[in-house]
């Protein structure tokens, strides 16, 4: 169990930029009027930014980065460290991350790296950055998540389309040895993989003229190969059943209770899963936000996302105590506990 915490960094601000196209799922006429009822009501999904043709996850990190370092009045030459987390990276080679050390005018003596994750790659992320700065003496790095799912689900797939929604994120964390511990509980589980896939594309099953075949699975999912593809029940019971206990652990690790956060900011997976982990830990709702409603699951994005958008004013103002939560694709899991102060958030990013 990686459970561990680490000392001298403190989160500094956070940024979040989207398409300014909206998808409205009460339009999604792949499925009949009650159907889109019902899965509004259960996905709590109303409404997902769509990139337009040519616009990468790297564009929107890009944007909320620029904009983070100038509201913090930070110099771009100060970044030692730059963490791209994403599923959808520009290339298949060269690596996202340098790409941006270039467009954002850091210096070449930064260090910039990927890291292929998803649902939970804001919460790892996190804890990637947060160890080398507090090992290296590195004082201030920028962590960017997030995704363009929309490039990979199908129209007539019931299951995904309606769910996702494209956006990034930047994350501003400094060198600070009067910063409060920051701990972590990461842990996966890849016998369950095949949960939440892409088959074809990379190295394993490469691209093919099968590749673009559409296949009805089952009534309402016809996809291709190269479209992700989810069992629903599967994730579920997934999250329902790992995420609550390592969150219990993570609290009593740090000698939190459940009742010290001021919030506990989840992936935006869908409402009911949400919803079913947050009443296995007896949280009132009042202190769990969500973005769902207007953005859908942006994936890595989903929790700086929520917390631009829904908590900025209480971030900004005061200090405060957080509790993340990262879960899905792998499988993989894990809980942040963190605290901020007077924590510089952006403005909402719409391009």
């Amino acid at each position: 169990m990686a459970l561990f915490s680490v000392k001298n960094v403190s989160l500094r601000g956070i940024a979040a930029a989207v398409p300014k196209q909206s998808e409205s799922n009460h339009d999604y006429d792949w499925i009949t009027e009650k159907e889109r009822s019902l899965l509004i009501k259960t996905t709590g999904v109303e409404n997902r930014r769509k990139a337009p043709p040519g616009f990468c996850t790297s564009d929107y990190c890009f944007e909320a980065a620029t904009k983070l370092l100038r509201d913090l009045k930070w110099n771009s030459a100060d970044i030692g460290l730059v963490v791209f987390v994403s599923q959808s990276p520009d290339y298949f080679l060269p690596a996202t991350s340098i790409i941006l050390q270039n467009r954002l005018g850091l210096p070449q003596t930064s260090l910039a790296f990927d890291i292929l994750l998803g649902c939970s790659g804001f919460v790892y992320g996190l804890s990637v950055v947060s160890n080398m700065m507090s090992n290296t003496g590195i004082k201030k790095a920028l962590l960017l998540t997030g995704d363009v799912s929309t490039i990979s689900v199908s129209y007539q797939d019931k299951s995904t389309y309606p769910l996702f929604g494209d956006g990034g994120t930047a994350t501003a964390l400094e060198w600070n040895e009067n910063a409060s511990p920051v701990y972590f509980n990461l842990q996966s589980d890849g016998s369950g993989y095949e949960a939440i896939t892409i088959k074809d594309g990379a190295c394993r099953n490469p691209m093919s003229k099968a590749s673009e075949e559409m296949e009805e699975v089952e009534k309402g999912v016809i996809r291709r190969r190269r479209d992700l593809s989810i069992k629903g029940m599967d994730v579920f019971n997934f999250s329902v059943t790992k995420v609550p206990p390592n969150v219990k652990e993570t609290l009593a690790y740090a000698g939190w209770s459940k009742t010290d956060p001021d919030f506990f900011v989840m992936h935006q997976a869908n409402l009911l899963l949400n919803e079913t982990v947050r009443k296995v830990l007896g949280i009132e709702a009042a202190r769990v936000p969500y973005s769902l409603k207007d953005f859908g699951n942006t994936s890595s994005a989903s929790i700086p996302l929520t917390m631009v958008t829904q908590i900025a004013d209480k971030l900004r103002n005061a200090k405060c105590k957080l509790m993340f939560s990262g879960f899905g694709v792998g499988l993989s899991w894990g809980t942040v506990l963190l605290e901020t102060d007077n924590l510089v958030v952006s403005e909402l990013i719409e391009i």
